[in-house]
């Protein structure tokens, strides 16, 4: 094989896999398929011309019908990349009673067509402590609450048998309210609508720290797209509150290891060590 052929194969290939890795840093299992079907047959060639010749007589034709018509081109799905969006200011006083009576049965954005039940939070409303995670999940959904899925019951374990905290002592909650269908990444447009709401949350709660699960969290509260891997465990801040970004529960339960269990281990020590004020954690 020729050199430059096998250096670009190998290229095409390193970037693929690193493209596979992220989406399952965030749980994502299949992506879309294009609607093949909608799109229009390729022209066929045109013949060639005949030789001039005596112009035969013409003869009238039949208007086109609608199957004669070219069909429309499908528009391309939108981004999937979580929109990056400035901070929304609440009032001075604010509390999660207050918040979740501006959200109201929410129908802001296609999300709610297909939800059971918006999720909008869990915790102490007072928490020093707060996760914030990417939207809800098939339980969350049934359920009403967030993280009470398989990773849910991961992170449980993370902050009560890791932190030695109950889970009811720190607030837990998502970007989005509503379940994403299939679980896939929320769209720019719904994390837009959403992210007024969490912006209340935070504004009520007032935690010490943040603790963001997983990309799509990460990037809009840092306001840039970011790969988790690279800032996880690195200490970020959101309107003068301490942000630590780390993997999502959903990617240790697929990448099980030692090493990624010692990284999200280490980034929560270090966010409640901050929350207390216990340097020596």
């Amino acid at each position: 094989m020729d050199r430059s052929l096998d250096r670009e194969r190998q290229a095409l290939t390193a970037a693929a896999r690193a493209w596979l890795e992220e989406l399952a840093e965030e749980g994502i299992e299949a992506l879309p398929l294009p609607d093949v079907a909608a799109a229009p047959s390729p022209a066929p060639d045109p013949a060639p011309a005949a030789a001039p010749g005596p112009e035969p007589a013409r003869r009238s034709e039949p208007a086109p019908t609608s199957r004669d018509e070219p069909e429309a081109s499908p528009e391309p799905p939108p981004a999937s990349q979580p929109v990056l969006v400035e901070a929304h200011e609440w009032a001075a006083g604010t509390d999660l009673d207050s918040v979740r009576t501006a959200l109201g049965d929410c129908t802001r954005c296609r999300l709610h067509e297909g939800r059971t039940n918006l999720v909008f939070g869990d915790g102490n409303p007072e928490a020093d402590l707060m996760f914030v995670g990417e939207g809800p999940g098939e339980q969350e959904d049934l359920r009403g609450l967030p993280f009470v899925g398989r990773a849910g019951e991961l992170l449980t374990q993370m902050i009560e048998r890791g932190l030695g905290i109950p889970r009811s002592e720190v607030y837990i909650c998502n970007v989005v309210k509503c379940r994403p269908p299939g679980n896939r990444t929320p769209l720019a447009d719904e994390v837009s609508t959403c992210s007024p709401f969490l912006d209340g949350q935070i504004a009520a709660v007032k935690p010490r720290v943040i603790v963001t699960l997983g990309k799509p969290a990460a990037s809009l509260l840092l306001g840039r797209d970011v790969a988790i891997t690279r800032v996880r465990g690195t200490w970020q801040e959101y309107k003068g509150i301490p942000l630590m970004p780390t993997l999502h529960p959903a990617y240790i339960l697929r990448q099980y290891t030692a090493e990624n269990r010692r990284m999200v281990w280490e980034d929560l020590k270090a966010a409640l060590a901050k929350a207390t004020g216990d340097a020596s954690a």
